[in-house]
């Protein structure tokens, strides 16, 4: 069943805003095989069950939750103004509003990247080392709008924006082009710091929108032959305490929150290592970002905690690269074992990649066509939502931002599971059956033991109320 249709029905927006009750339980599914999206359903009883036991224990919390979120690109603002403004806002909403998966983060990008229609940068003028030229115009046509629409859909109060570079512009950089990696020339660090500040400024003052944060710069060690540069750890932190941290703080910017590394796990280490082992870079950066390609190396996140644990990991991008098999009810479930992994492992939050793609996962510019969870054929305005939008707001529609990940014991073979409370003491307890072949089990939390069924490739999500 498509989104539109639990939209209209009313199931959608009623069933998952009906306040809990003391002592009770709710209970929501996504199923390959029953036609279930995100559907309310009765809660099971509480009583022994068969099966093996799920214990989740509240009096044991970890990391506090930020949010989730996606990324508003050129390329998802152009595949959304392809259809009618009422279809246009139905999926913004879908995804930001809060009968819908209730996002709160968001993340765009500073200059162009891939999934751009063409290269662009914000100053194009050579030489302009006090970027006279600065302009939020290449924004304006199709990013701005979305932005707007998102910001506005979720609340401002609850909005929260992070913008990462994949490139300067191409006259700041060793090998003149914003693609195919190059690195910065030092005598444009300064100038490209302050074009941070200037972006942060215009987009407060021009547009309204305020950024939650920055992240330093998009895969610092990627060699791509879209835009990219690069920087090694040290490079890396040398930037950061030498000229964005002073030029940040010098502004009075020192509320936008810096991310550094915003790379793959195999990397993180040593990345955090060269920014938050040294006290005069560690004090400019609030966090780290991570993404998934490349290594599964979930521990990752907790060895680096265990170093910094006052510095937070953020899952800040993932996708299912090669625009093949796009909607696959696999990468649903691929996502629920990624995120389940980071969780467990202290990052305290998600940001999706593009929100919407086209039917062959683009436009991009260079080729590099992607998955989405929502995906719009641009010549029949079809829309379609995948196994992964569903998959997705099993978390994002019911973890509130300020939620903690709560102990909750392994889960039995074959399912996959995890616990968060949120700040209004609710407990919520997400479990996947990525098999063939329905499962029971019995979860027992809150002081109660449910006798619990999920089907074959399912997610269930069960909230107790306080």
């Amino acid at each position: 069943m498509h989104l539109r249709s639990l939209l209209v029905s009313g199931l959608f927006v009623s069933s998952l805003s009906l306040p809990l009750r003391a002592g009770t339980w709710s209970l929501y599914e996504t199923a390959r095989d029953n036609g279930h999206r995100l559907t309310s359903l009765a809660a099971p009883v509480a009583s022994p069950a068969a099966g093996g036991a799920l214990t989740v224990d509240p009096a044991q919390r970890f990391q506090e939750m930020l949010g989730f979120g996606g990324a508003l690109t050129e390329s998802s603002a152009w595949v959304l103004a392809q259809l009618p403004p009422e279809k246009r806002l139905e999926v913004i909403r879908a995804y930001y509003g809060k009968d819908g998966l209730g996002y709160t983060l968001a993340r765009t990008h500073l200059n162009s990247c891939d999934f751009s229609l063409n290269l662009w940068s914000l100053a194009e003028t050579p030489g302009d080392y006090d970027l006279h030229s600065f302009t939020l115009a290449p924004m304006r046509k199709w990013v701005m709008p979305l932005l707007h629409d998102a910001q506005r859909a979720a609340g401002a109060d609850r909005f929260k924006l992070l913008v990462s570079p994949w490139s300067p512009p191409a006259w700041m950089k060793t090998n003149f082009r914003m693609d195919d990696g190059g690195s910065l020339r030092r005598e444009y660090a300064a100038s490209w710091a302050n074009l941070y500040v200037k972006f942060a400024r215009a987009m407060a003052q021009e547009e309204n929108l305020p950024l939650w944060a920055f992240s330093v710069q998009n895969e610092p060690e990627a060699h791509q032959t879209w835009e990219s540069c690069l920087f090694d750890p040290k490079q890396e932190a040398a930037f950061i305490r030498d000229h964005l941290g002073p030029a940040l703080h010098g502004a009075g910017l020192q509320d936008i929150k810096l991310f550094a590394h915003d790379h793959n796990r195999d990397i993180l280490e040593a990345h955090a290592d060269a920014i938050l082992g040294d006290p005069a870079v560690a004090k400019y950066v609030w966090g780290l970002g991570v993404h998934w390609y490349v290594s599964d190396d979930f521990a990752a996140s907790s060895r680096v905690h265990a170093k910094y644990p006052d510095k937070p990991i953020l899952f800040t991008e993932g996708c299912w690269e090669g625009g093949k098999n796009l909607g696959v009810w696999e990468h649903g479930e691929a996502y629920v074992r990624q995120m389940i992994g980071d969780f467990n492992n202290w990052v305290c939050g998600f940001i999706d990649w593009n929100i919407v793609l086209d039917q062959r996962g683009g436009p991009n510019h260079v080729g590099n066509f992607c998955d989405a969870p929502v995906i719009v054929d641009t010549n029949t305005k079809e829309i379609r939502y995948s196994a992964a939008f569903y998959y997705l707001g099993h978390f994002s529609k019911f973890v509130q931002p300020g939620a903690h990940r709560i102990a909750s014991s392994a889960a039995p073979d074959g399912l996959a599971s995890i616990a968060f409370q949120n700040p209004d003491r609710s407990v919520v307890v997400i479990v996947m059956n990525a098999g063939d072949e329905p499962r029971t089990f019995s979860l027992a939390a809150a002081g109660a033991t449910l006798a619990c069924a999920i089907p074959a490739h399912g997610i269930q999500t069960y909230v107790g109320a306080p």
